[in-house]
């Protein structure tokens, strides 16, 4: 019996070409009308039960195969809002939106799961195939979850995945628990009192309250959070004004803000907002702090992961050691409601997503695809 990997390799040139449709069409997140019209039209030609319009542009395929456990998949099919400088034939025909992240390649690996798992039923119970969109930041998980994805597809178990470069074609990598950090935006409004760069005595500058705003915070992990847990918080954007002569009114800090836990978010962002109102006021300005957590920390079940550990391992494809990373994942989301796992899929020797030269590797198709099927056949196995 060829595993899920051999089968679905067979059928590369087809969902490479669906792949690099998708990319040449990038949509950002809840605006994914043609990718989901694809998605839904190409599970229809499968004979899969569609479901459209979940959380606004999600699509959810069923495949039911007996009475046994019910296993949801999911993918990400959003892109990002950037230039793309690959020059390649299938490059991104919209200005200002590229598929920098790979969620094409997620799409058309999951698309590649569900052909294989219609077409051998090689499982007892149910798929819920799970084409999400807005994962970059646009709420698109919660979407779904708001909209009753698990109460109108319920799971006992939900896996999902993602493309790792550097990591060689055909390899996998995940962990237990935490495995990818919680993430936060956040503006910081330093309000003062303006006036002629001459006479600063007359003015309450917020440049210098907002500068002295800036150095505070970096105490913030370093004398907050414990030697033992992990965060991040970074200072990324400094507006103040445009004219040499004029001290402006207000000026606005942003960045971000990662950590593994929620306790350690909630601890982050009280202390922030102490810093800002406290040094704000010291020179007589006042501050006000918009903390947005974009997604929890991504947890990884133990029994889930070593489920989909064994999945990977019979492929010839695990890396148990993969270590937990401060980039963010609305997966997570998902997995605190329902127990499952995430991993990540060996990518080749391309550019770093996010950077305006990624392509996702069309290798990597039918690695990422068959370890979505594999433990589908492994949570429930045919009798």
């Amino acid at each position: 019996m060829t595993s899920p990997v051999e089968t679905i390799a067979q059928w590369q040139e087809e969902f490479a070409a669906i792949r690099r449709d998708i990319h040449a069409h990038p949509e950002l997140g809840l605006e994914e009308h043609r990718t989901a019209a694809l998605v839904a039209a190409k599970l229809r030609e499968m004979g899969i039960e569609v479901h459209e319009g979940v959380g606004r542009t999600g699509v959810v395929g069923v495949i039911r195969n007996g009475n046994g456990r019910r296993i949801g998949l999911r993918a990400d099919m959003d892109a990002l809002p950037m230039e793309e400088e690959t020059g390649l034939p299938h490059a991104s025909t919209h200005k200002g939106r590229m598929h920098a992240c790979g969620h094409d390649g997620h799409t058309t690996m999951l698309l590649a799961a569900a052909r294989y798992l219609q077409q051998t039923r090689r499982f007892d119970g149910t798929v819920h195939l799970i084409f999400q969109p807005g994962e970059e930041g646009a709420g698109g998980a919660l979407a779904m979850l708001e909209d009753g994805l698990f109460e109108r597809f319920p799971c006992d178990e939900v896996y999902g995945l993602h493309n790792r470069p550097g990591m060689p074609v055909g390899q996998a990598g995940l962990r237990p628990g935490p495995m990818m950090a919680g993430v936060a935006f956040y503006d910081i409004v330093v309000q003062g009192r303006g006036g002629h760069g001459a006479r600063p005595e007359a003015t309450v500058d917020p440049v210098v309250a907002g500068s002295a705003i800036v150095g505070a915070l970096q105490s913030v992990v370093a004398r907050n959070v414990p030697a033992i847990e992990r965060a991040v918080l970074s200072v990324t954007r400094f507006d103040a004004g445009n004219a040499y002569n004029v001290i402006p009114d207000r000026v606005r800090l942003g960045g971000t803000v990662r950590a593994f836990s929620r306790t350690m978010m909630e601890l982050v962002e009280q202390r922030m907002r102490a810093i800002a109102e406290g040094v704000a006021a010291g020179f007589g300005a006042s501050a006000t702090l918009d903390f947005r957590v974009l997604t929890t920390p991504l947890v990884n079940d133990a029994g889930a992961t070593e489920a989909l550990a064994a999945a990977a391992a019979a492929l010839g494809a695990t890396d148990a050691d993969f270590p937990a990373v401060m980039g963010g994942e609305d997966f997570a989301f998902m997995l605190e409601k329902v127990p499952g796992a995430y991993a990540m899929v060996g990518n080749g020797d391309t550019a770093e997503v996010h950077h305006p030269k990624f392509d996702f590797n069309d290798a990597a198709i039918p690695h990422g695809a068959g370890l979505l099927a594999a433990v589908v056949e492994r949570q429930a196995p045919r009798v």
